[in-house]
């Protein structure tokens, strides 16, 4: 799309082909595109030296292969804020290390990923902390979304990341988790981030979101603790060994 005249926001709502490829936008400002049935990546960014905000959203198909966001977004140098839904389908982006993702998440402040399957680790996102020092606030949303699964969606697999020992994330001051159980696999990714961010000011642990597409959240039995006794547990859980003074706040 050589087309210097679109400017502003460009949305893509199911669109239908193999691929897009933004040539030459030098004006375009915000991209969303939400749902895909070709290629990944499914845009290519060529010459936008003023885009600041990317949002993908789509349920994994069969025949889509995971894809990096340097591939995608090589040639971007001003990304400040980054959303990302999976819509509680296969995580289709790949981790990568801070020597491919630093140089296009060098402005990066805002991150927000969506629709994560509950079966799935969180630790795999760290890859996205250690690539992006300027992040500073980092939302996450989990949902046990049962019934959006069609036939041609993609199988479900964990994802394995392992962040670096060394990693000391000197910017994150928010961590938003949505859809928060007390189970080791969160509790020990929420002390995995705070011991990685050294200036963490707030934690906030939310019940999950409501959703439109299933029932999953009706047919549940409510599991999210609310009385104090349980808040105070868990604070300490997640505090024990530390000295920040972050402010967690569950509810």
């Amino acid at each position: 799309m050589p087309h210097v005249r679109i400017s502003g926001h460009l949305k893509f709502i199911y669109f239908g082909c193999a691929q897009v490829e933004l040539i030459c936008v030098p004006k375009l400002m915000r991209l969303v595109y939400d749902t895909w049935y070709g290629e990944n990546p499914p845009v290519l960014f060529g010459y936008v030296p003023q885009l600041d905000k990317v949002g993908f959203a789509s349920p994994a198909l069969s025949g889509q292969v995971p894809f990096t966001l340097s591939e995608c977004l090589s040639s971007n140098r001003n990304l400040s804020i980054l959303h990302l839904n999976f819509r509680t389908q296969m995580i289709w982006i790949k981790p990568e290390g801070p020597h491919q993702l630093t140089p296009i998440f060098s402005k990066l402040r805002d991150v927000h990923l969506y629709g994560i399957l509950f079966e799935c680790n969180l630790d795999w996102t760290m890859f996205i902390l250690e690539g992006a020092p300027s992040v500073e606030n980092f939302y996450l949303a989990r949902h046990p979304c049962e019934l959006s699964k069609s036939e041609d969606s993609a199988e479900k697999t964990n994802m394995v990341w392992e962040s670096s020992k060394d990693l000391k994330h000197l910017n994150l001051k928010l961590l938003v988790i949505r859809g928060f159980e007390e189970e080791d696999k969160v509790m020990n990714y929420v002390r995995l981030v705070m011991a990685r961010a050294v200036v963490l000011k707030r934690i906030e642990l939310r019940d999950k979101d409501p959703c439109n597409l299933c029932k999953a959240i009706k047919r549940e039995p409510p599991r999210f603790v609310v009385d104090e006794a349980s808040k105070h547990r868990i604070r300490e859980h997640l505090t024990k060994g530390f000295s920040s003074s972050v402010q967690i706040i569950i509810g």
